[in-house]
């Protein structure tokens, strides 16, 4: 035989003597969360199987921002099972995104994974999928993260290991306080100030200074506002803004309306705290346009598709030296588990949606004095309750 048949037949051999010992030592098991080395090659037979079903997300208080008030939020639950294995997905639907129920469940309808045999070909699977419709971008986040569940599970890995991140890096989470009367958000501040390390509080309506106040008679933690666009005059916003840092505010999330980017830019050029857009940012194409104009973005997986596209315009806002924030709408821990799996990467995080909620299906993230504590579990970290 020759030397490089020799070495080529040796190199194969010692491959599939490895192989068996890991899985010997792992075993076969097709619980979700018990991790064990995968051969798609082998199970050529399986197929992908999409299921899903309504899900009311009911608040533990009336949330209010500049726009509107609600006690509930639509949302609709998927699972993607594959070969013995679980991927869980969400899609939740807040008034401003323009979805539905309806409207998710119809985009879900016209998905089709059957058609591949290969779970861990995520960019053509997701490709796919982004090219159904336009728009849905609640229904394709929750194919993307049933998907990326599903393939942290088949490698035994959570994504935020795929990934490379370092789960000691994770910031502290806001906590977000609604707009509401100096009594209610006396005690919700009381409720939530000695578990949290900083708080979010929205404004944008004639009672901005107000708010703060009232949270400043009970606790004198950081702060971040968030004005959901509700300012609509730049120098008295820029006063506000000034007014604000006095009082411990560390940063402002969408200060005017999106379409006024001029005015934004003014702003952010002005301003003594970083200006983050949200409304203003949905999908990585959308990042060369407000480029400029804050100094930061706020990723959402339901705005902008889910887990794959929130990691390129992570990437991406980076390398144009922008600051990032993760977040979320009002989920389960399905989703903000999802989110949380970049927040290592982040520079503030806003995912405490799960925490609004009295009726969460998972066990997930945590939020342990203020910081986000990522599980060890495979996938986006989940527990089915």
């Amino acid at each position: 035989m020759r030397r490089r048949d020799f070495i080529k037949t040796a190199g194969l051999a010692t491959a599939a003597i490895g192989t068996a010992n890991i899985a010997s030592a792992c075993g076969n098991s097709t619980n979700d969360n018990v991790p064990r080395p995968y051969n798609v090659n082998m199970n050529g037979g399986a197929r992908m199987r999409l299921s899903f079903e309504p899900y009311e997300l009911q608040l533990q208080h009336t949330f209010t921002v500049a726009s509107y008030s609600r006690k509930t939020t639509p949302d609709v639950q998927i699972k993607i099972e594959y070969d013995g294995f679980t991927g869980y997905g969400e899609a939740s639907m807040p008034p401003y995104l323009g979805q539905s129920v309806e409207t998710v469940t119809k985009f879900l309808q016209k998905v089709n994974l059957e058609q591949f045999k290969d779970p861990f070909q995520i960019d053509d699977i997701l490709t796919y999928v982004d090219g159904i419709d336009e728009g849905d971008t609640a229904a394709k986040a929750a194919v993307d993260i049933a998907l990326h569940d599903l393939v942290g599970k088949l490698m035994g890995e959570p994504w935020y290991r795929i990934w490379g991140l370092n789960p000691g890096k994770t910031p502290n989470t806001t906590f977000t306080i609604g707009i509401d009367t100096p009594d209610v958000v006396r005690e919700k501040t009381t409720e939530c100030a000695d578990k949290f390390k900083i708080l979010k509080v929205k404004v944008g309506l004639d009672n901005d200074e107000q708010m703060i106040q009232t949270i400043r008679e009970v606790t004198d933690l950081p702060i971040a506002v968030d004005a959901n666009q509700g300012w609509k005059d730049r120098e008295k916003a820029l006063d506000e803004i000034f007014w604000l840092k006095e009082h411990g505010v560390v940063m402002v999330e969408q200060p005017m309306p999106k379409e006024r980017l001029d005015d934004n830019a003014w702003l952010t050029e002005r301003s003594p705290v970083p200006i983050f857009a949200d409304e203003a940012i949905q999908r990585l194409k959308d990042i060369p346009s407000i480029r400029g104009a804050y100094t930061g973005i706020n990723i959402k997986l339901m705005k902008c598709t889910g887990m794959r596209e929130a990691w390129k315009m992570l990437n991406y806002a980076r390398a144009e030296g922008m600051k990032v924030m993760v977040g979320c709408m009002t989920e389960t821990s399905c989703a903000v588990s999802a989110a949380a799996q970049l927040s290592p990467a982040v520079d503030f995080a806003d995912l405490d949606g799960n925490l609004l909620i009295s009726n969460d299906r998972f066990e997930g993230m945590t939020v342990v004095d203020g910081k986000i504590t990522l599980p060890d579990r495979p996938g986006i970290g989940l527990k089915l309750l």
